[in-house]
């Protein structure tokens, strides 16, 4: 069992920058494909970014060359460096963990871009 907790999450202007951290529980933290993903009000839930354990990074299109996500296995913790926030990406953003069919989520943590 996985249990993801993001933070970071707040009140920022367009055009501000956020940073969110989701650390995770357990010891093999480095094994997981990890994600971002974000559900606006009244929309669907939507991969913002993926970060395999092994390969290529992948980006929403809407947020590419904005948004950042990485990985620090010493610390069983991943990010998601946000910039250029516009009103659009304002949501509730998701940590999620897989392996093979295995899948975790976090509780979420709001993100809000108004001036």
């Amino acid at each position: 069992q996985v249990q993801l907790v993001e933070s970071g999450g707040g009140l920022v202007q367009p055009g501000g920058s956020l940073r969110l951290s989701c650390t995770a529980s357990g010891s093999t933290f480095s094994i997981y494909t990890m994600a971002w993903h974000r559900q606006a009000p009244g929309k669907q839930r939507e991969l913002v970014a993926k970060l395999p354990n092994i390969g290529s990074v992948n980006y929403a299109d809407s947020v590419k060359g904005r948004f950042t996500i990485s990985r620090d296995n010493a610390k069983n913790t991943m990010y998601l460096e946000m910039s250029g926030l516009k009103p659009e990406d304002t949501a509730v953003y998701y940590c999620y963990a897989r392996y093979y069919n295995l899948e975790y989520w976090g509780k979420g943590t709001l993100v809000t871009v108004s001036s």
